[in-house]
């Protein structure tokens, strides 16, 4: 995996080096805030390749791709350098990215469950589950806030319940367009751009999507 990484992704490295950089730096000059936010944000960046390592996945690389650039966007970047603050969409952009993103990981999920040989369902129950599933995704994500926020004294909560019942908001839209896509997939076996992202993941993990999608489609 990470030899496949230092092949296709110069970009992913770079931000990795920058991140393990600024940990070592941070410490050498005491600033313990900034090593912990530095180093949480390098290793939530390494848990997909090496989950998807451990479980013997073949991740895309644009997914890859997105998953660090979304932590470094959202840990480093918001709350190191402090673009919450300067900049008053950075939180909802980055909860409707996230927010479609978990809701295209819960599909392809929910999707391999159902393909399995005691498992199946119509796309409106794999769609209305994944719905679900993003949801409480993002339900963790305010409580990881809130624990962040109360433990190191970070401010990744903003306004309080406001900040937290808007974000909440906007992951069950981002949800919402996740399954509808994922549903979409389903029927008509194509979705536009995402429908080809997810088609590129079932085909680089085709033993986990043993069944045909058209026993679904009914």
């Amino acid at each position: 995996m990470l030899s496949r990484l230092k092949e296709n992704n110069p970009i992913m490295l770079t931000i990795w080096a920058m991140l393990l950089l600024g940990t070592l730096v941070s410490l050498g000059f005491g600033r313990w805030s900034m090593a912990f936010v530095s180093f949480s944000t390098l290793a939530l960046a390494l848990v997909p390749p090496i989950l998807a390592s451990r479980w013997s996945l073949t991740l895309p690389m644009p997914f890859l791709l997105a998953t660090t650039l979304f932590v470094f966007a959202s840990i480093f970047l918001g709350e190191a350098l402090d673009f919450y603050e300067r900049l008053w969409w950075w939180d909802l952009f980055l909860h409707g990215f996230s927010a479609v993103g978990f809701g295209l990981i819960g599909f392809l999920f929910v999707f391999m469950l159902f393909e399995g040989d005691r498992f199946a369902a119509p796309p409106s129950a794999i769609a209305f589950i994944t719905f679900c599933l993003a949801v409480t995704v993002g339900a963790i994500w305010e409580i990881f806030e809130y624990v962040m926020d109360m433990t190191f004294g970070l401010t990744m909560q903003k306004s309080g319940l406001d900040d937290t019942m808007g974000d909440l908001m906007i992951d069950a839209a981002g949800s919402l367009f996740a399954c509808v896509t994922g549903y979409i997939y389903l029927k008509r076996d194509s979705a536009g751009p995402i429908g080809h992202a997810l088609s590129q993941f079932i085909a680089l993990n085709r033993r986990l999507y043993q069944k045909s999608k058209n026993r679904l489609k009914r």
